[in-house]
């Protein structure tokens, strides 16, 4: 008797969404840095979360395709989903054309529509988009290749939508990102303290680049002299890195600026952190005063914890954003070289922000309704059933500096360093049988170049942490 499926239950639609991972995947950091699961910026999974919890509703099924853009598996995700959504931030850049022209070879091979929510092109702050001439071509297809199989693409902001029109297309839609839609058309934000003492407890964050050529270094040391309770939070996976592993091996560890390097004083008090997870960063904000600086999604997810915070603007992609949103901000440029956070807390003013809130979220809304996309604030329990199954998960907390020097902290880290070694040789054992079967089979000396890859490889996840373990415990 064949299964069939009654005409009034409705078919779940499935949504293949571009992201590190779930927001239900619980990984360990070790784990996480591993697999780099936040796409070298923890920033990445604020919106991607976001957009799984909005596209999910009782007829919608998202499912995370752990970044990765195979363009091999493109028969498979035309058989199995209804849907590719492409969350994207600085996506015109030309550090991403590589990936951005494996990402349209994916596209035009989809029948499915393809919708990109939030995408930006990445230049100064005076907008000037001359950086980003060679690498026209590689946009132009990206777009046309979305546009065949969506109503519109969406833009971060003004800068980004002004830059596609210059281009010649039409179907340019102006959406923001969906990180600050992660509670819908609510948004609180509000300043619980009249105003920043020495006792206010006050996040500050930056990239290396904000750090080492536009004077965030000088702000960061000012702050950290006033106020005894501040934070620096970072979002790279070399941060990460150095916080767990105290591994300096990206050029990044050349930055000895950056309170992520262990030279850096705020390292060695325990006063930075790095998230892998939204959910643990968004409730740890919650407690703190005031958040600042440089990096737009380590702000966005303190405004989503209902805490103030002011973006200090280095670059096209934080400001139209920031124009976008009316989050209050500053041009890191044009600061004062005695700026206090007292001061960037006293003059930001969160009325337009909260009270243009909804009007965006419609808009948005309207977007993903345009592109034949449900949303869970419209179409299902507002993200009800979202937030209760996170709640039920164990996120590992924030990743703290590698300060200890006790057996117990030098001993977790090596005990996951003998499992992955554990694993590899399982690996390895496994190839050396196919080889001998494939040898058997050819009946002719084969050469042992898969044996010999799974070596390096063994050298490369174990190599750095285990140098850096054993030298931490040297210490």
């Amino acid at each position: 008797m064949l299964n069939c499926v009654p005409h009034n239950v409705r078919r779940v639609k499935r949504i293949l969404l571009r992201s590190g991972k779930s927001p239900y995947d619980v990984v360990s950091v070790e784990d996480a840095l591993q697999r780099d699961v936040i796409a070298t910026n923890s920033g990445n999974l604020i919106f991607s979360d976001a957009a799984h919890k909005i596209l999910e509703t009782p007829h919608t099924e998202v499912v995370s395709n752990g970044i990765r853009t195979d363009v091999a598996a493109a028969g498979r995700i035309n058989e199995e989903y209804d849907a590719f959504v492409v969350p994207l931030a600085n996506a015109f850049r030309p550090s991403f054309e590589p990936q951005l022209k494996r990402l349209t070879r994916l596209i035009r091979k989809l029948r499915i529509p393809v919708v990109v929510l939030g995408v930006g092109a990445q230049a100064g702050v005076s907008y000037n988009a001359a950086r980003l001439k060679p690498m026209e071509p590689a946009v132009r297809d990206f777009v046309s290749a979305v546009l065949d199989r969506s109503a519109s693409i969406g833009v971060r902001g003004e800068f980004t939508e002004r830059y596609l029109r210059d281009l010649g297309f039409r179907d340019v839609e102006v959406i923001g990102c969906p990180s600050l839609f992660l509670y819908g058309k609510e948004l609180a934000v509000q300043k619980r303290e009249q105003e920043l003492t020495s006792a206010s407890r006050i996040a500050v964050n930056g990239s290396h680049n904000a750090v080492r050529k536009q004077g965030l270094d000088a702000i960061i040391r000012r702050a950290h002299a006033r106020y005894p309770h501040l934070r620096f939070i970072g979002q790279n996976l070399s941060d990460a890195r150095q916080l767990h592993w105290r591994d300096l091996s990206d050029p990044n560890g050349q930055v000895t600026q950056m309170p992520t390097h262990p030279d850096h004083p705020m390292y060695r008090e325990g006063k930075v952190r790095v998230y892998i997870d939204p959910a643990t960063w968004i409730d740890d904000l919650r407690g703190f005063d005031f958040s600042f600086g440089s990096r737009i999604h380590g702000n966005i997810a303190a405004l989503l914890a209902g805490t103030p915070a002011t973006v200090l603007c280095g670059d096209s992609r934080t400001l139209e954003l920031c124009r976008y949103f009316e989050i209050p901000h500053r041009l890191l440029e044009k600061l004062p070289e005695d700026l206090d956070a007292a001061r960037l807390y006293e003059e930001a003013d969160f009325s337009a922000l909260t009270g243009n809130h909804q009007t965006r979220f419609e808009r948005f809304t309207a977007f993903l309704d345009r592109n034949g996309l449900e949303n869970t604030f419209t179409h299902g329990d507002g993200g009800a059933a979202f937030e209760e199954r996170m709640r039920s998960l164990a996120f590992p907390p924030g990743i703290r500096p590698w300060n200890d020097t006790d057996l117990a902290s030098l001993g977790a880290r090596m005990g996951w360093l003998n499992s992955r070694v554990t694993e590899l040789s399982a690996d390895n054992d496994r190839l050396r049988r196919e080889l001998a079967r494939a040898k058997a089979a050819a009946k002719a000396p084969a050469s042992t170049p898969v044996t010999s890859a799974v070596y390096r490889k063994a050298r490369r996840v174990v190599g750095r942490p285990l140098r850096r373990a054993l030298q931490a415990g040297r210490q």
